[in-house]
C-alpha cells in the first residue's frame, strides 16, 4: 500500500518507545491527593486544573495513538496491549479526579460566581457556570454516594438489550432463488435497498419475526430502562426525564418542542414524497419494506479516491480558499487512512488530537456513499481543527448536540453542487432522491423516534405501565401518522421500536434531527449570503465548548429557539421534491 494513503501516526509519536516514555511519566504523576478538600482556594483549584490539562493532553495522545495502531490492524496483539494499558491508566486518572466536580458543586453560590469572574480562571468559566446551574440537582453527600453506587446496577438494562440484540436474537437464514442469506443487522440494511422486492419482503418479515419471538423480554427490558430514567430524574429533582436530558446538554426546551411541532406540521410534505416515491417505483401498493429502495438504478458515482476528493473540494468551494487549503492539507499531510486493508476496522470516523491534528479513518470504495463519507468525516475533522486551534483545552471539545453539524453542512453543500451541475437526467434524479432520503431518515425518522420516547417516559411518569401491547400499538400509530396513506404500515413495523439501540440512551436521537436542521439552515445561508455567512460559520467552528450549544449555533445565524431554521430546512426538502417530481 502506498504510504500517501496511510495516516501519519508518527505525528503523534515517532516511535513506540516515545509512547512508552510518556505512558510511564503520566503513570508516575497520576495522583491528585494534594488537591482533595482544598478546591475552595482559587489558587489550589487553578493548580489542580492545570495538572488535569497537562496529564489529560498526554493521555489523549497516548489513547489515540494506541487506538489508531489497533484500528489499522485489529489482529495486532501489540496494539491490543497498548489499548489495554491506556484503558487502565485512563481509568486511574478518572478515579483520581472524580472528587473535583462534587467538591466544586458543594461550594457556595457566591464563591462559584467569584471563580467565574476571575480572569485567571477564564478557561474554566463555562464549566463553572454549568456546575453552578447544576447545584439545584445535586443531592446530599450520602445520597450522591448511594446514587453513584447504584449506577452500575442501573446501567444493566442497556447491557441486557445489547446481549439480546447481538448475541441471543434468533436471526434466521433465508433462501431466495437458490441463494442463502444468513441475516444480520448489517445485511438487513443492505437487503432493504435491494431491487428484488420479493427478497426485501422475505428479509423484512424474517428479521422482525426474530424480534417478535423475544418481544416479552425486550418489552420488560425497555420498561425497566424507562423506569430507571424516571427514578434518576425524580431523585435529582427534575420535572421530567426530558427536562433532565435537555438540562445536561444545556439545551433550551424550546428547541425540542420547536422540532417536534415543526416536523408534525410538515408531515404532509413527507406524505407527498412517499406518494411520489411510490409512483417512481411503479408500485400499486407501497409497503415498509419498499421505503428504502432507490428510485433510480445504476446512477452511482463510481470514482477513484483522487477523483472523489477533487469533487469534494469543488462541492465545498462556497466555504472559500482557507477551507479548500485545509482539505488539501488533510490529504497531502496524510491525516487520512484511505483504503480497506486486511484486519482494518470497518466503517469510518474522525478523531481529534489537541496537540497535533485530526485523523480520519476511511475504507474507500467507488460508491456515491463513500464520496459523501469523505466530505462528512472531513467536516468533523475541520470542526475539531478550528476548535482546537482557537480554544483552550477545557473548551475545545464541543458537545454532541453540535457534533454532526459541520459534517452534515459538508454533505448538504456537496449534494447541492452535484444536483446543480448534473447534466444527466437520471443522475440528477438519483441525487435529488439522495438528498430527500437524507432528510427523511435523519430529520423525520429521528423525530418519529423522539416522539415515541416522549410518550413512553410520559406514561411511566404518570404511573402508567408499559406493556408490550401498549408499546407496539403506540409505535404503529406514530408510524402511520408519519408515513401517511401511501404506505402500508405492515403489522411487523409495530415492533420496530424493539430494535432501536438508541432508546437505551434516552432522548439522544432528537439531536440527529436538530443537527440536520442546523446544517441545512447554515448551508442555505452560505449559498445565499456568501462571505459574511462563511465568516460567521468559521466563528462557530472555532467556538468549541465555550458556551451552550444552542447559543453557539446562533453565531452561525441559526437560532433553534425560533421557527426560522425549521422553515428553512423544510423549504430545502420541498424544493428538492418539486425538482424530483418534474424529472
Amino acid at each position: 500500500m502506498n504510504g500517501k494513503y496511510e495516516w501519519a501516526i508518527e505525528d503523534i509519536y515517532k516511535t513506540q518507545s516515545d509512547w512508552e516514555k510518556d505512558y510511564n511519566d503520566v503513570k508516575e504523576k497520576v495522583d491528585f491527593t494534594e488537591y482533595k478538600g482544598k478546591l475552595s482556594d482559587p489558587k489550589v483549584f487553578l493548580s489542580c486544573m492545570q495538572k488535569q490539562e497537562q496529564l489529560g493532553r498526554v493521555l489523549e495522545k497516548l489513547s489515540i495513538y494506541a487506538m489508531m495502531r489497533h484500528d489499522v490492524d485489529t489482529a495486532d496483539s501489540n496494539a491490543d496491549a497498548l489499548v489495554s494499558k491506556i484503558e487502565f491508566l485512563y481509568s486511574k486518572f478518572s478515579q483520581e479526579i472524580a472528587f473535583v466536580s462534587p467538591e466544586l458543586t458543594s461550594l457556595k453560590t457566591a464563591q462559584l460566581k467569584e471563580y467565574i469572574s476571575l480572569p485567571e480562571l477564564k478557561d474554566y468559566d463555562y464549566m463553572l457556570k454549568c456546575i453552578l446551574k447544576s447545584k439545584a440537582h445535586v443531592l446530599s453527600e450520602k445520597e450522591e454516594k448511594l446514587l453513584a453506587e447504584s449506577g452500575e446496577t442501573l446501567s444493566t438494562f442497556k447491557e441486557i438489550f445489547t446481549k439480546i440484540d447481538n448475541a441471543d436474537l434468533p436471526l434466521p437464514t433465508i433462501t431466495h432463488k437458490g441463494d442463502k442469506y444468513q441475516l444480520s443487522h448489517g445485511l438487513y440494511g443492505v437487503l432493504m435497498h435491494d431491487t428484488d422486492r420479493a427478497l426485501r419482503k422475505k428479509c423484512f418479515k424474517s428479521y422482525y419475526n426474530a424480534y417478535i419471538s423475544m418481544i416479552n423480554t425486550i418489552s420488560s427490558t425497555y420498561y425497566g430502562n424507562v423506569k430507571k430514567d424516571v427514578f434518576v430524574s425524580k431523585a435529582r429533582h427534575y420535572d421530567s426525564c426530558l427536562s433532565r436530558a435537555l438540562f445536561c446538554e444545556d439545551v433550551d426546551p424550546k428547541v425540542y418542542h420547536n422540532l417536534t411541532s415543526s416536523v408534525i406540521k410538515a408531515l404532509p410534505l413527507l406524505h407527498r414524497y412517499m406518494r411520489e416515491k411510490k409512483k417512481a417505483l411503479n408500485l400499486k401498493t407501497m409497503h415498509m419494506y419498499d421505503v428504502y429502495v432507490p428510485t433510480t438504478e445504476n446512477a452511482e458515482l463510481k470514482l477513484s479516491y483522487e477523483e472523489a476528493f477533487e469533487l469534494v473540494i469543488k462541492g465545498l468551494s462556497p466555504l472559500g480558499k482557507d477551507y479548500e487549503n485545509l482539505l488539501k492539507k488533510a490529504r497531502d499531510s496524510r491525516w487520512i487512512s484511505v483504503f480497506e486493508t486486511k484486519n482494518k476496522k470497518s466503517g469510518a470516523y474522525s478523531v481529534a488530537v489537541y496537540d497535533t491534528h485530526p485523523y480520519v479513518l476511511l475504507n474507500y470504495q467507488k460508491t456515491t456513499h463513500d464520496v459523501f463519507t469523505i466530505a462528512h468525516e472531513l467536516g468533523h475533522s475541520i470542526h475539531s481543527y478550528f476548535s482546537n486551534k482557537n480554544q483552550p483545552y477545557f473548551k475545545a471539545d464541543y458537545k454532541i448536540f453540535v457534533a454532526e453539524v459541520a459534517s452534515t453542512v459538508n454533505e448538504v453543500l456537496l449534494i447541492k453542487y452535484l444536483i446543480n451541475t448534473a447534466t444527466d437526467k437520471k443522475l440528477k434524479k438519483y441525487l435529488l432522491s439522495y438528498l430527500l432520503e437524507m432528510i427523511r431518515t435523519t430529520l423525520f425518522r429521528q423525530t418519529q423516534f423522539a416522539e415515541f420516547e416522549e410518550f413512553t417516559h410520559g406514561e411511566v411518569e404518570k404511573g402508567e405501565p408499559l406493556t408490550k401491547d401498549k408499546l407496539c400499538e403506540k409505535y404503529l400509530e406514530i408510524n402511520k401518522k408519519y408515513y401517511g396513506k401511501s404506505v402500508v404500515s405492515d403489522d411487523e413495523i409495530k415492533y420496530e421500536w424493539a430494535r432501536i439501540p438508541h432508546f437505551y440512551r434516552s432522548f439522544y436521537v432528537y439531536k440527529y434531527a436538530t443537527g440536520i436542521i442546523s446544517a441545512l439552515a447554515i448551508a442555505d445561508k452560505i449559498l445565499n449570503e456568501g462571505e459574511e455567512a462563511v465568516k460567521n460559520y468559521f466563528k462557530f467552528l472555532s467556538s468549541g465548548d465555550s458556551d451552550g450549544p444552542v447559543e453557539l449555533l446562533k453565531i452561525a445565524g441559526v437560532d433553534l429557539t425560533k421557527k426560522q431554521p425549521f422553515v428553512s430546512a423544510f423549504k430545502t426538502f420541498s424544493d428538492a421534491l418539486k425538482q424530483f417530481i418534474i424529472l
